[in-house]
């Protein structure tokens, strides 16, 4: 009888195509299911909280997966992190009810985005925030991010996912911007997100700590609902994090 186990997983997403499984491309799930088959003598998924884009980093991604054989939760991250690549850790495993679901029973999530805002991006830095040199107004920004709170039609910042999605409604909880010296971080909570939305939102943001967009005009496009134009743009994936997924 095969056991569900919960996991939280932490990768740098820079070698990855993202989580989901790619032909022709490196995944995280991909790399994952290998090291699960092997530890388990079969094949073993691992579904995800969620799909990042490539090149997006995750903290406290959570995964779900069912092993035939009985390893103790402990044990299961010791010899994981043992044969995964460096860049991907199990940071911790727990047993998980039979009907866990790390994608259906997740109740929100939270993204992370670190911009560098100076003259010059230390290198060190440099895979994991983005990098803005021009001087931006922290506290336009901040307006403009509170009014993404709460539930609106964010088509407007979403790209077209190839897929087959139902509504383009979601909910957002929080939306922060902070700043110590030249690091700006934006933390965004919701019940879930559209395809490169938390992206999207970032770089309109980034527009308006620039002056060329009022931060009104957040709502003004959220209340006109129409599709996604050139008018927001997407910020690069690196400075991107998936921070946390909440659960009940």
């Amino acid at each position: 009888m095969s056991r569900r186990y919960k996991l939280v997983i932490a990768y740098d997403g820079t070698a990855y195509s993202g989580y989901q499984y790619q032909e022709n491309a490196a995944s995280v799930q991909q790399t994952l299911e290998e090291v699960l088959a092997y530890l388990d003598r079969a094949p073993v998924r691992a579904f995800g909280s969620s799909r990042t884009d490539a090149g997006v980093h995750a903290r406290g991604f959570v995964a779900h997966v069912d092993m035939a054989k009985p390893i103790p939760p402990e044990n299961l991250v010791r010899a994981m992190n043992s044969r995964l690549p460096d860049d991907i850790r199990v940071m911790r495993a727990s047993y998980a009810a039979p009907d866990f679901d790390a994608r259906k029973s997740a109740k929100g999530k939270e993204y992370r985005y670190f911009l560098y805002n100076g003259p010059i991006l230390p290198p060190h830095l440099a895979p994991y925030w983005a990098f803005q040199h021009k001087p931006l107004d922290v506290e336009a920004m901040r307006q403009a991010a509170s009014r993404f709170v709460g539930s609106h039609d964010f088509a407007p910042f979403a790209a077209n996912p190839r897929r087959e999605i139902g509504s383009t409604v979601r909910n957002v909880f929080s939306f922060t911007v902070n700043k110590a010296g030249p690091r700006i971080t934006f933390a965004v909570r919701g019940d879930g997100f559209l395809y490169k939305q938390v992206r999207s939102m970032v770089g309109y943001l980034v527009r308006v700590g620039r002056g060329e967009e009022r931060p009104e005009t957040v709502t003004e496009l959220l209340d006109a609902r129409a599709p996604r134009t050139a008018r927001v743009p997407t910020a690069i994936p690196r400075g991107l994090f998936l921070w946390k997924v909440f659960y009940r």
